[in-house]
C-alpha cells in the first residue's frame, strides 16, 4: 500500500545530508513552507545551496535558515528587499555566495531539470554580467544565452491539500514555484493544511501528481495578528 504521509516534519526531513541543494517554494511570503524550513533548521544539515525566488523576509522562514550560517550559497531572482537584512549582512561580509538568476530563467531552469532537458537558449541576460562565461549563439537573428538545469536533492513545498499517494493541490498564488520544484528534486517533502482520502481530489484539479512527492506532512494553519493565516511549525 502506498502511504507517503509522515507523522511529523522531523520524520519527513530525516536523512537530509550536508551539502544538499534545497529547492524551497514560495514567492515573497506566498507559499513559503515555513514549517518545513523550521524543521530543516532543527535537522541540522550544513553547507546547503538554497534555491528560492528571493533571499528571505524579516527574521523568520528562509531568513532564519540563512541566519544559522548553514547556507553556503543561494540561487535566486530577488535577493534584496526592504526587509532582507539577514541576507544583506551575510553577503556584505562574504559569508554567503549569490547566484543571481532572472525570474523566468529560474523557473525554466528548474522546469528543465524536471523534464530531463539538458539546457536551453534564451535572450534574457544577453549583454549583461549574467551571461559572462556562458555559451552565446545567434538564433533567428537574436543573440541567446545557454542556461543549464537546476537539480535539487530536496524540494520543500507548501500545498493546500494532499492525499496518502502524494497528490497535491495548491491555494491560489501559493502555487508559484512548488509544482516545478517537486519535479526537479530527488526527494520532495510537501506540507499541506488538509489530508484528504484517496479520490477526494478531482483528478483534473491535481497540480502535482504523487509520483513527484516523497513525503506529505500536515501542518496546521494559525491566525496572524494581521488577520491572515500562516502555517504553524
Amino acid at each position: 500500500m502506498i502511504d507517503k504521509l509522515a507523522p511529523t516534519v522531523a520524520q519527513a526531513l530525516q536523512g537530509v545530508r550536508d551539502g544538499s541543494t534545497v529547492l524551497i517554494g514560495g514567492f515573497g511570503t506566498a507559499g513559503i513552507p515555513n514549517a518545513l524550513i523550521e524543521g530543516l533548521i532543527e535537522q541540522g544539515a550544513r553547507d546547503l545551496t538554497v534555491v528560492n525566488n528571493n533571499a528571505g523576509n524579516g527574521d523568520g522562514g528562509l531568513a532564519a535558515l540563512l541566519k544559522t550560517g548553514r547556507v553556503r550559497k543561494i540561487i535566486c531572482s530577488f535577493p534584496r528587499q526592504a526587509d532582507s537584512w539577514v541576507f544583506d549582512e551575510l553577503y556584505r561580509t562574504g559569508k554567503i555566495e549569490l547566484e543571481l538568476v532572472p525570474q523566468g530563467n529560474l523557473a525554466e531552469r528548474i522546469r528543465a531539470a524536471g523534464a530531463g532537458i539538458g539546457g536551453f537558449f534564451t535572450p534574457t541576460g544577453h549583454g549583461t554580467e549574467l551571461a559572462k562565461g556562458k555559451e552565446v549563439r545567434e538564433i533567428d537573428g537574436r543573440m541567446q544565452v545557454f542556461e543549464t538545469p537546476i537539480h535539487g536533492d530536496l524540494a520543500l513545498v507548501q500545498a493546500e491539500k494532499g492525499d496518502r499517494w502524494g497528490n497535491l493541490t495548491y491555494r491560489m498564488a501559493a502555487r508559484n514555484f512548488g509544482p516545478v520544484m517537486a519535479t526537479a528534486a530527488k526527494t520532495t517533502v510537501a506540507a499541506v493544511h488538509e489530508i484528504v482520502e484517496l479520490g477526494e481530489l478531482d483528478p483534473e484539479a491535481i497540480v502535482t501528481p504523487g509520483i513527484f512527492v516523497t513525503h506529505v506532512v500536515k501542518v496546521p494553519r494559525v491566525a496572524t495578528q494581521a488577520g491572515g493565516f500562516r502555517q504553524a511549525a
